[in-house]
């Protein structure tokens, strides 16, 4: 086989597109991957091109165990922990330890959710339509019996494509809608997407300024759990330049206090550096509504859209049970056929 190419992409759109021509299929909520085999040389590519053999052993060894030699393949790794598909033990595979690696490949091994074919036994199906690769694909996973790795569903029904989105109790990334003639377009947006989009009240348990002191660059988020305490689970940032004085103003009078009396933000990690982020605590009393798109160990993962104030909202009331956890194990098997926790079950049995 050629160089591994880039996966192709897709453009989000605010509604699901119908009519004659378009193919649906859930969007997975992990890490897209391009799998290969040629030989006995096994490959495992990120969207960004980078290898992920080294982090995911176990899907390696489930591509060297298929009895076809040749293929390269488009899907998403998932992994099964307790009741749900966490994207947290997804990048906690992401280590230099080869030793903690081997020990997470057994205790939470993962799935490879396959979608698209661009290559199966040397024939190459990259310019064949969408159709056509469907039906390789299909035949090449009947073929198979390798736990792990799993047949996405597609359908050509629209009403079958937001049935899915029910049955994951809105816990799926969204919906991908494909043109059933297209070729595989290698690095190009050449799909549609609709994602998931919920909404939450929280507490404003505080704010961080921007570089002046005089404006406000986010506010920070808090829930309370079930412990009675306000943990911090994320932030909203998105206002406009003309308004973040002003709402410094609106904050002022709340300023004091511990804020968040759980979780707190402002400490050292990876991501700033290893040094805290100076933050201003508020009393908690004033609520807001945000949109968000996905929930990782009980945080938002990316910021969040601010909706409105809710003046309206007992505080207290502001607590977890709003968010829309990760997808379980038994949604998965239901729009697969395959048992993630089986898998997991049968990698850990002695």
């Amino acid at each position: 086989m050629d160089a591994i190419p880039s996966p192709m992409e897709a453009l989000l759109v605010e509604q699901l597109p119908e009519g004659e021509g378009w193919q649906y299929e859930p969007k997975w909520d992990g890490f897209r991957a391009l799998a290969g085999r040629d030989g006995d040389e096994v490959s495992l590519i990120s969207r960004s091109g980078k290898s992920l053999g080294r982090y995911f052993p176990e899907i390696v060894a489930m591509m060297r165990a298929v009895q076809e030699h040749q293929f390269l393949l488009d899907g998403e790794l998932v992994i099964a922990v307790g009741q749900a598909l966490s994207f947290g033990a997804l990048q906690a595979r992401l280590h230099p330890a080869a030793s903690r690696i081997e020990r997470l490949a057994r205790e939470t091994p993962a799935c490879l959710i396959l979608f698209d074919c661009l290559n199966i036994g040397g024939h190459d199906f990259s310019a064949r339509p969408l159709a056509e690769r469907r039906t390789a694909l299909e035949a090449f996973m009947k073929s198979l019996d390798v736990q792990g790795l799993l047949l996405s569903p597609a359908s050509e029904d629209p009403v079958q494509a937001r049935r899915w989105l029910a049955r994951a109790g809105g816990a799926l990334d969204g919906i991908v809608a494909k043109r059933t003639d297209l070729p595989y377009r290698n690095g190009q947006r050449a799909m549609l997407k609709i994602k998931q989009y919920r909404t939450a009240d929280c507490v404003v348990g505080g704010f961080r300024t921007t570089a002046g002191g005089k404006a406000v660059a986010s506010l920070l988020l808090g829930l309370y759990g079930e412990d009675g305490r306000l943990d911090h689970v994320g932030f909203t940032s998105a206002f406009p330049v003309h308004e973040r004085v002003a709402l410094a103003r609106k904050l002022a009078p709340y300023a004091g206090g511990q804020g968040f009396t759980g979780n707190a933000p402002g400490g050292p990690s990876r991501w700033n550096g290893g040094k805290a982020k100076p933050w201003t605590p508020l009393r908690p009393e004033l609520v807001v509504e945000v949109g968000y798109d996905q929930v990782t160990d009980d945080r938002f993962r990316h910021g969040t859209r601010f909706l409105r104030w809710r003046p309206d909202k007992d505080p207290i009331s502001c607590d977890r049970s709003q968010l829309i956890r990760e997808l379980r194990p038994a949604d998965l098997a239901a729009l697969t056929g395959r048992d993630a926790a089986e898998h997991r079950a049968d990698a850990t049995r002695p």
